[in-house]
């Protein structure tokens, strides 16, 4: 698995139904990423309660996933970072990477530690609130990370196992025990 692209976002305020919604979720490409303890520097986490965190400091989503949405969602204008992703990374697949896993990422050492659980905001991207009951709907969630090791991240950077915990469940596996009801 390689990193496609490292992405930011800036705080932004929209207007949604009447009222100001301030977000990081509209993020762009950079050329490098400097994972923290708590987040991505210079990436604006803007709901420290869901976003941000030792448990949420970096978030990935798969390259390959894309094609998915692209196919319900034709008139986007697409680029990486859609998802609200820090990392957007090739053949990230939900249904094989375990909780607890261990990577080396650049110079950075990462650890997953949970499934993403959408909310509204990413409504807000797509243009439709519909997009959060498809996203929760699939097993395309991606990952949260933790740092264990602060260091830079930037495309072409290999994601590299280094430690499997094989009786932890799937992102996925994780992720269907929370879905809506």
């Amino acid at each position: 698995m390689k990193v496609v692209s490292v992405n930011i976002g800036e705080k932004k305020a929209i207007d949604y139904k009447g009222r100001i919604v301030e977000t990081g979720i509209f993020k762009f490409p950079v050329d490098e990423l400097l994972l923290g303890e708590e987040d991505v520097v210079n990436d604006a986490v803007v709901d420290r309660k869901y976003h941000g965190g030792i448990d949420q400091a970096v978030y990935a989503y798969s390259e390959y996933h894309y094609e998915y949405w692209k196919k319900l969602y034709p008139n986007l204008d697409w680029r990486f970072g859609m998802f609200g992703e820090n990392l957007t990374i090739s053949n990230l697949e939900e249904t094989n990477i375990k909780v607890g896993n261990t990577y080396k990422l650049g110079e950075a050492i990462i650890q997953v530690s949970k499934s993403r659980q959408p909310c509204m905001k990413l409504g807000l991207v797509f243009g439709t609130q519909k997009v959060v009951k498809q996203f929760w709907n699939s097993t395309k969630c991606g990952v949260y990370f933790k740092v264990l090791q602060r260091g830079k991240v930037k495309a072409c950077d290999e994601l590299i196992l280094i430690k499997e915990n094989k009786n932890s469940p799937t992102i996925a596996e994780v992720y269907e025990t929370k879905k809506e009801k």
